[in-house]
Formats: structure tokens, sequence, C-alpha cells
């Protein structure tokens, strides 16, 4: 557990080397689905189907970035982003999965990428943020084995098309809420609610990217780093049986990844904990070596902790895992976990601010893997924010809680660097305000604003506040009074 820490009263220095970015996804973002030969994903399939997501909501324009991309480059130009994590949009690729590339999908990537390294941006391009082609859902999605041999054809067709260009390829982004989210409790896309079919794609996403890495190592023509990325639960144990609860949830949500990507194998205490869901008879000989590919980057994603507790069957059960009941389960073969409300503060989300578990994440990540390279690759918060007009006519947004949260975790990844975490950069979730899965447009993560009636993009205050902080690159101590007005905030664990 990291030590109590007091806010500083001088500029903190990030490395050199230290990349300051802010990341974004392609369904949530792009709009135009039905434009230039994309075909359909399976979030195109859930968030049109009645009940599914807030208000009807579906990302068929989104932030219209597909037809502003210009716009929104010169947009992270004026930010000073150091580098930009954006996703592909695989059925802009391939509209069924497989199959020849489509023309007019690469050359919009094409143009990003050649945009962001024109304005000076390093481009981070990760291959699948969740959207799958819905003709290979048609065909089983994750829970058919021939889905990670079809990513990895995806991922050369990709690498042989911007292999010459992209900086870090990170082939998947959070496979733990494509796989249990997606087919064990029904909050996600594709809304299945299947513990067995939630393990086994679990497996074949594991598999997917391994045989991805391999394919792209094969075709780029540069000296890129490779990747995944991960959402990681940070667990606090409560009560009776803490030490259990703890242990269950950390091997479903943590190490059914990192075992098998950075050790070549899945944790027997998984298998054990499982048997009554599945025999795991869809691991196949090999498959853990093709998993197991050295990685130069492991990607963190971290927004709060997770508490967890025995249920005593008796009293009324909780589940506050931070995730919609849509009927089924996250966690299969662990129905005897229950989920606690943790205290504030919390943001919009109702996710608790724990800026010192993301310090004790990168802790306990260089403890357990020493040698392997770390990078934030999403961090952030969303808070109710409200756009108000200047006498010039433009406007503004002071969101002074989410610059607070910011500080306070770039403050954490500090005293993780000086603890000797070989911690590499820090990416903003999200670049501007987007479709927020489930929660449809009724949660704003960016630090631009989004007027999704007139696409207008205004920076709000923690997007200056970042500008300032890349440019510097140092983290700036806490004002004691804001020039909006708002007293700050000391954040702390």
């Amino acid at each position: 557990m990291p030590t109590a820490w007091q806010e500083p009263s001088e500029p903190l220095a990030l490395p050199a080397h230290f990349l300051l970015g802010s990341a974004t996804a392609a369904y949530q973002i792009e709009g135009a689905a039905t434009e230039d030969g994309r075909g359909p994903s399976i979030w195109d399939t859930f968030s049109h189907t009645p009940g599914k997501t807030w208000n009807g909501d579906t990302g068929d324009v989104a932030a219209d970035h597909y037809h502003r991309l210009d716009e929104d480059l010169d947009l992270m130009a004026s930010l000073g982003l150091r580098a930009y994590r954006f996703s592909i949009a695989w059925s802009r690729i391939q509209p069924t999965g497989r199959g020849q590339a489509n023309p007019k999908g690469l050359d919009f990537y094409r143009r990003l990428v050649d945009g962001l390294l024109d304005r000076g941006i390093t481009p981070v391009a990760t291959l699948y943020h969740w959207d799958l082609p819905q003709a290979l859902e048609d065909t089983g999605g994750w829970t058919n084995r021939t889905t990670a041999h079809a990513f990895a054809d995806y991922a050369r067709v990709v690498g042989e098309a911007l292999g010459d260009r992209i900086a870090v390829w990170t082939t998947l982004n959070e496979p733990w809420c494509s796989a249990y989210l997606g087919y064990g409790s029904g909050a996600h896309a594709p809304g299945r609610t299947d513990g067995a079919a939630a393990l086994t794609a679990v497996h074949h996403l594991n598999l997917a990217h391994g045989l991805a890495v391999q394919q792209l190592k094969a075709v780029t023509t540069n000296t890129p780093q490779y990747s995944i990325t991960l959402n990681f639960h940070v667990l606090r144990g409560r009560g009776a049986g803490a030490e259990e609860a703890v242990r269950r949830i950390d091997a479903l949500a943590n190490r059914s990844f990192t075992e098998p990507l950075l050790r070549g194998r899945y944790p027997e205490d998984l298998i054990e904990d499982t048997a009554a869901v599945t025999d795991w008879a869809f691991v196949q000989d090999g498959d853990l070596t093709q998993i197991h590919q050295p990685l130069d980057l492991l990607g963190v994603n971290y927004y709060a902790t997770t508490a967890v507790r025995l249920w005593d069957g008796e009293t009324p059960r909780q589940n506050h895992d931070g995730h919609k009941d849509m009927g089924g389960s996250p966690w299969p073969g662990s129905p005897h976990v229950e989920f606690l409300e943790q205290e504030g503060p919390h943001t919009a989300m109702g996710w608790n601010i724990d800026p010192a578990g993301l310090e004790e994440l990168l802790l306990d990540l260089h403890t357990r893997y020493p040698n392997q390279p770390l990078v934030i690759t999403e961090n952030g918060a969303a808070f109710d924010d409200h756009l108000s007009a200047r006498p010039d006519g433009t406007y503004a947004v002071h969101d002074p809680e989410r610059i607070d949260y910011l500080r306070s975790h770039l403050f954490a990844a500090h005293r993780a660097l000086a603890a000797g975490v070989d911690l590499r950069g820090y990416f903003v979730w999200s670049l501007m305000d987007n479709f927020e899965w489930g929660y449809g447009y009724s949660k704003r993560f960016g630090i631009v604003h989004v007027d999704y009636a007139t696409q207008r993009r205004t920076p709000k205050d923690s997007a200056l506040w970042y500008r300032d902080l890349a440019l510097t690159g140092s983290i700036p101590p806490l004002p004691t009074e804001r020039t909006d007005g708002h007293a700050g905030r000391a954040p702390g664990p």
C-alpha cells in the first residue's frame, strides 16, 4: 500500500521522454456509421435495440469526428498533446470482419495518422475498442475461435497500410469489458448473459492479442512498440472473508489476462473457481505460447477502486460493481461475492475518487512484473459540466473537480515513478465528450466539451490546464484560489 502523501508545494517535473496525451475510441466519436463502406458493428446493433442505452442514444453521429478530422487535429495541436491514442473501427476496414480491405476506411486512418505526424503528435493506434463487426458476432463472436484468427488477419491488413508510421500498436482495449460485460452481464454489446461464454471470450481475446502481435511484427517497417491495454480492478476487501473475496475477483478481473499474457499460463485458482461454469476445454495445445508474446508496454486503465466482501446469504445483497445491471453477472463462478458502495467523493458515474489506488496499482504491477514497462492509457472522470457564455460570444466550461481529479492522479503517477516504476506516459480520458456506451450522451468525460446539436467544440478549463501541463512537462501545485472563483480542494487518498 502507498503511504500517505501531502499536497506538493512546488511543480513536479515529469521525465523528458514521458508521453502526455489524450485518448478516444472510434465508435464513441467518429459517427458516419453507414458511410464510405463501413459495415455494422455489435455496438450499432446493441445501441439500436430498445432499452439497451440511455434515452436510446446511438453512435450514428456521435462527435462527428469522421467529418471534422482536420478541425479535431488542429484542436489536439492547440492543446499541446504529445501523443494521441485512437482506435480503428474494424468494420470500417473490413465491413464483415473478413476479406478485402475497404480502401475508403484505410484512407481515413491514413489521413488521421499523417495529420498527427504533421503536427508533431505521436500516433498510438488501438486495433480493437469493443466494436466487433456484427457479421462475426452472427457466427459466435468472441465465443468462436475463428474470430481470433479473423482479428489476426485484420491486424495484418492494418499493419500493412500503416505499419511505417504508427509509434505504438495496442491490440485490445479492456478485454475484460468485451468478455465479461459483453457475454456475461449483458451490459455491453452483444448483450449476452452466459458465464461460460464470457470465460470462452476471455481466452479467445487473449489468443487474438497474441496472434495479432505476431502479424504486426511481420509487416511493420518502422520500429514500433507493441502493447495491450487492461482495465485493472484495485480491490478493497471488507469484513470476514475479505481476503477470499479479493482473491476470487482478482483472478477473474486481473490475472485472467496478466498471467497468460505475461507468464504464459492461466491461474490455477481461476480454473478451480470456475470449474462449475466451464471445463476450459477451449484452451488448445499451443495457445498459451501464442498468447505469451513479449510486450514493449502494458497499458493501464484506472478510474476507481472496487470494494468486495463475501455475502452471508442472509442480508440483502449489494451490487455496486460500477456497471449497469442487465440481468447477468460479469463474475462467473463467484455469486457469493458482493460489491459494496464506497465513501465519496464520487464522479458523475458514481465511481469513488481514490488516487492512492492508482499508485498502489502501479507499484503492485511493478512488483509482480518488474521488467514490464507501463503506460497509463486511460484516466479521467465524468462530471456534470455546464457550458457558460462569455460576453464576447465565446463559451467556457469551468470544471475544477476534473482538474483536481487529474492532478491528484498525476501526483500518484509521479510518486510511482519516484519509487522506481518504469512508467512511460499518461493519457487522459477523454479528448472530447462522446457516446459513453450504455450511458449514451448522459455522461461527459471529455476535457473538450461537445455541443451535440451543433458539434461545436469548447475546451474546458481542464483542457487548458492539461495544455499547460503538456507544454511545461510538470504538474503545477494546487492554487489556494482559482481565477474562476472556485476554491481549490486538496486531493488525497
